[in-house]
């Protein structure tokens, strides 16, 4: 992905384009780790790059803010999204994957 892809609107937007690049996996949070049902993979902090972070505001409801990671495993070569509310609305998860999250992605 190239420092000047365009930004998107909306989360579902973001989402139908990533999806179309290849980034195919859902990922939720399972045990301090990240993990899809499709294939049953589960990913520790160590195992995945994140490649895009987009951030969502909701308009008039705090609740509808949310950040979406692509992220790429070349270990189980699969790409996927993760999914995040930020705030006081976030999942609770382990500090190992919350520094992972955290870790600025290069442009």
């Amino acid at each position: 992905m190239s420092a000047n892809e365009f930004e998107y609107e909306s989360l579902v937007e973001a989402l139908n384009a990533l999806k179309e690049k290849g980034f195919t996996h859902d990922f939720n949070i399972h045990n301090s780790a990240l993990h899809s049902s499709e294939g049953n993979i589960t990913l520790s902090p160590k195992d995945f790059e994140i490649v895009k972070v987009y951030r969502f505001e909701g308009m008039s409801d705090p609740g509808d803010n949310s950040i979406l990671y692509a992220i790429d495993c070349p270990k189980h070569n699969v790409k996927g999204t993760f999914i995040n509310a930020y705030g006081v609305y976030s999942d609770e998860i382990s500090e190992e994957l919350l520094k992972k999250l955290n870790t600025p992605v290069p442009n």
